[in-house]
C-alpha cells in the first residue's frame, strides 16, 4: 500500500486560522507597548529637564525656556521623533514657575496619546499616564 505524505487542506486552514487569531491579539498589544515605551522615554527626559531647571534657578535666579543650550539636554531620537518638548516660564510668579509640555507630533503613533505636562511643583498630567 502507498502511504500519503503531507498535510491536508483542512489542517493547513486550521493552522492559518490559529495564526490569524494570535496575530489579532498580539499586534494591538505590541502597538500599545510601543506607545507606552515612547511615553516613558519622554517622561524621563521631562524629569531630567525639571531637575536641571532647579539647578539653573539656583545659579541664574530664573528658569530658562531653552533646554538645549542652557540646560545642555538633548532629546533622544525616541522622543524627538514622536514629541515636541516645550518649556514655558512665569518669572513674575512668586516663586517663579515653569511648565514642561511634551506634545505628540501628528501623524505618528503617539498622536492619540495627548499632551504630557510637568510643572515646577512636580504636578504631572494626565495623572493616569504617569
Amino acid at each position: 500500500m502507498k502511504k500519503n505524505r503531507g498535510f491536508t487542506l483542512i489542517e493547513i486552514l486550521i493552522v492559518m486560522v490559529v495564526i490569524g487569531i494570535l496575530a489579532a491579539i498580539a499586534i494591538p498589544s505590541y502597538q500599545n507597548q510601543l506607545i507606552r515605551g515612547t511615553r516613558s522615554s519622554a517622561q524621563a527626559v521631562m524629569m531630567d529637564i525639571a531637575n536641571k531647571e532647579l539647578f539653573y534657578l539656583q545659579a541664574q535666579r530664573a528658569y530658562t525656556t531653552d533646554y538645549a543650550s542652557d540646560l545642555k539636554v538633548s532629546l533622544p531620537s525616541e522622543v524627538s521623533n514622536f514629541y515636541t518638548v516645550n518649556i514655558t516660564t512665569d518669572p513674575a510668579a512668586t516663586p517663579p514657575t515653569f511648565l514642561i509640555t511634551a506634545a505628540p507630533i501628528s501623524g505618528t503613533r503617539q498622536a492619540a496619546d495627548g499632551n504630557i505636562t510637568l510643572d515646577s511643583a512636580g504636578t504631572k498630567a494626565p495623572a493616569g499616564k504617569w
